[in-house]
């Protein structure tokens, strides 16, 4: 296998620190790195781990879902926050479920899923007071981390990265430690530049419809359709049967695309967002699902959301997605087989996006949140209804008049029942560690 292939999330994060050198360089120079030795946990010890504690300071937020009344937002590679959003002007903290290598949720009914590194892992949620594990699918997720090599490893699950303070030297000539990825494999572990190394996040190497499910925003890798559950896992889509919520039972992986991102439901079909265009997955047959269609588009990060005869998916430069283009565009899908341009507006550094009844959310990064009248695909830029400017946007989900959306800087919701005069209702910060 190719190792660019294998390694996809490391790959990509390197490449934006830039530590990137042409093999020439590396011929040439000696290398000062600083070596980060893998950190292993036994099963066991993960399960352990879980745990239903009191609420804590978000930090690190990542996917958010909504489901009666509250929220529940990712700490990245932690667990899950739980908020009583039954009153969205003034949200409680409940408590924070404890799940190590936690990135993804979605809810059926009463049962929660999340990701547990390699494991997919079942909640009772019916009394949120007192959350328990119920069920555990070992082993689901084959490409939860950008280090594959490791996941097989004898000495259990990786699930962190050590830094050695040591700095150590090394000759390469081509053909010893310097990798494809842009960094060097040195014993077991990893070596990196000094200047990258201070920018190397070890969360950062991991990856990793009208039914009873809940509402997930248009960054989530997991999404319910009907009595299944979907799940990217690397270049392919993990198909589990909830049939039973209590008893989850893996189906199948179905291949899709190494750069796939993001999963949207709607009806039955699933809208897949990649860098290099969307995919329309037809899901009458749960368990055989087939790709109607490839809409393709320059390389870029690619969230989609789906009202109507419309997709509408962003496109952002930086980070994984190596990409220029920053701009929303609007994709004509009465016919799923043969999606068609139909509008392409710019934007700043646009992510998540919502939609309701027309009206069109985007989260556009350091430029903050933005709303817009889509009723018209071809006037959107003409009809910008609210611009907060003060907010690093990531996600947002419209539901019911408000607008819940994650940030760096934290949680803000949004009274948008007059679309005219849109309003902040609340705010939960995150705190810087």
């Amino acid at each position: 296998m190719n190792r660019l292939l294998k390694f996809p999330l490391l790959l990509l994060f390197l490449w934006v620190t830039g530590i990137l050198n042409s093999c020439t360089d590396a011929c040439q120079q000696t290398q000062k790195l600083i070596y980060y030795e893998p950190v292993y946990s036994t099963s066991a010890e993960v399960k352990a781990a879980v745990a239903l504690q009191a609420p804590k300071d978000m930090v690190q937020i990542g996917k958010i879902y909504f489901k009666d009344g509250y929220l529940f937002i990712n700490e990245v590679g932690e667990g899950i926050h739980i908020i009583d959003n039954r009153i969205p002007s003034a949200p409680v903290k409940q408590s924070f479920l404890k799940i190590p290598g936690n990135y993804d949720l979605a809810i059926r009914g009463t049962t929660l899923y999340a990701d547990s590194y390699i494991d997919l892992v079942a909640f009772d949620i019916s009394n949120l007071s007192s959350i328990k594990e119920i069920n555990r699918v070992e082993r689901l997720f084959n490409n939860y981390m950008s280090m594959g090599y490791l996941v097989g490893s004898d000495k259990g699950i990786l699930t962190d990265w050590k830094k050695v303070e040591s700095v150590q030297v090394y000759e390469s000539d081509c053909r010893g430690i310097f990798q494809p990825w842009g960094g060097y494999s040195v014993m077991d572990g990893i070596g990196l530049t000094a200047g990258s190394a201070q920018s190397f996040s070890s969360k950062a190497a991991f990856s990793p419809t009208t039914s009873t499910a809940g509402i997930g925003g248009s960054m989530a890798r997991f999404t319910i359709s009907g009595n299944h559950l979907y799940a990217l896992d690397g270049a392919n889509l993990d198909i589990v049967d909830v049939t039973q919520p209590t008893q989850p039972v893996a189906k199948k992986e179905f291949p899709l695309s190494w750069d796939v991102e993001t999963l949207f439901p709607h009806a039955d079909k699933l809208f897949v967002g990649s860098r290099t265009g969307m995919y329309i997955v037809d899901l009458k047959l749960p368990e055989e699902p087939s790709i109607m269609s490839h809409y393709q588009h320059v390389r870029s990060c690619d969230p989609v959301v789906v009202e109507g005869d419309y997709a509408f998916v962003t496109l952002r430069s930086g980070t994984a997605c190596e990409g220029f283009t920053n701009q929303l565009e609007v994709i004509d899908i009465k016919d799923l087989t043969k999606p068609n341009l139909v509008a392409v507006y710019p934007m700043t550094n646009p992510h998540g996006l919502g939609i309701d009844q027309g009206t069109l959310f985007i989260c556009d990064g350091s430029d903050g949140l933005k709303a817009y009248d889509a009723t018209d695909v071809n006037k959107i830029s003409n009809k910008q209804l609210a611009h907060y400017k003060n907010i690093h946007a990531f996600d947002v989900i419209p539901w019911q008049q408000v607008a819940m959306v994650i940030g760096n800087d934290g949680l803000y919701q949004y009274d948008y029942s007059d679309i005219t005069n849109i309003k902040l209702l609340s705010q939960l910060p995150i705190v810087e560690e």
